[in-house]
């Protein structure tokens, strides 16, 4: 299974168990910046209890490592849980998330895009993939992630929004870190 394939394969797996999702991270990034490799695929979907049963049908044992406990336990706790495709190696991040102020908005910004493969997917906005990133790389200081803001500024620059950018930048403490990546985008 390729990964373009994995995604439609969940995206129509959360849309038929009416989950609402987007698709986040690196994957997001290339849609938005620059190309680079990935194998997994990180979502952010606000599972509830009664969606596991049929969300667990829809990855089957025989093709897919889903463990149930592990996701509903991460659904009571709002943290994360993974989906593994064994034979391509691919796996699927998924994230529950807080519903706080960051989370709603997230949601509320979401763009339903075509992949070019032939459907269409729900991905988080660009400035919400940069915070994200700005996020990770904060704790762990891993240059990928400003590799990826960097592409995601030259390729989508003119259609950020950056006053939705820095809001939320100085709102999640991240301002010098956004500083620090505007100056290298601006020059």
């Amino acid at each position: 299974m390729l990964p373009i394939e994995l995604l439609r394969h969940t995206a129509l797996c959360f849309e038929r168990a009416g989950i609402p999702y987007f698709v986040t991270g690196a994957v997001a990034g290339i849609v938005y910046g620059e190309p680079r490799m990935t194998n997994d695929i990180d979502i952010v979907a606000d599972i509830k209890d009664e969606h596991l049963a049929l969300l667990k049908q829809c990855f089957p044992e025989e093709d897919f490592y889903f463990d149930l406990d592990m996701a509903s336990r991460a659904v009571r706790t709002k943290s994360q849980f993974n989906i593994i495709h064994p034979s391509s190696g691919f796996k699927i991040d998924i994230m529950i998330p807080d519903r706080g102020p960051f989370d709603r908005s997230r949601f509320e910004r979401r763009r339903r895009i075509e992949s070019g493969a032939g459907f269409e997917a729900s991905f988080a906005s660009p400035e919400d993939v940069i915070l994200k990133k700005m996020e990770f790389y904060r704790e762990g200081r891993s240059e990928k992630h400003i590799r990826d803001i960097l592409g995601i500024l030259i390729v989508s620059g003119e259609s950020i929004d950056v006053d939705y950018l820095q809001k939320w930048a100085n709102d999640l403490d991240l301002m010098d870190i956004w500083i620090k990546i505007r100056d290298r985008w601006i020059k």
